[in-house]
């Protein structure tokens, strides 16, 4: 994503933080979600929905990745119902151990939103172990 240009990149943290509110997180919860700096105010998030791409660091990018191929998966999962995108992040799954998807990426970081994507996408989860 870091080859992105500018307006588009402006344009995909557009994307990327109503994708988060139609999940339903808040401020503190974004900022796990899109890998930032941890003592970051969530009121700084603002700057994201206006004129301001996220920053182009590599850990943010993955983020951005997984977060965009979730998404991706539970629309595939849940073509007709678009509300359920959100309904299966809060629910409980015995998968992650009784605890929500999303307290599993907001818990865990980066690797918790890794085990929610392979959990999702079986063709991400296949090239991951290498036996594609």
């Amino acid at each position: 994503m870091s080859n992105t240009s500018p307006d588009r990149r402006v344009a995909l943290s557009n994307q990327i933080m109503e994708l988060l509110d139609s999940w339903g997180t808040d401020g503190r919860q974004k900022i796990v979600l899109l890998g930032l700096p941890e003592d970051m105010r969530s009121r700084k998030l603002e700057r994201y929905r206006q004129d301001e791409a996220f920053p182009d660091t590599d850990i943010i990018n993955e983020h951005l990745s997984h977060l965009v191929g979730i998404a991706d998966a539970l629309r595939t999962s849940y073509p007709r119902n678009i509300e359920m995108c959100s309904i299966w992040l809060k629910k409980p799954h015995k998968r992650f151990s009784n605890q929500t998807p999303m307290s599993v990426m907001v818990n865990k970081g980066l690797d918790g939103l890794i085990q929610v994507r392979s959990q999702l996408d079986c063709s991400f989860a296949w090239n991951r172990t290498g036996s594609a």
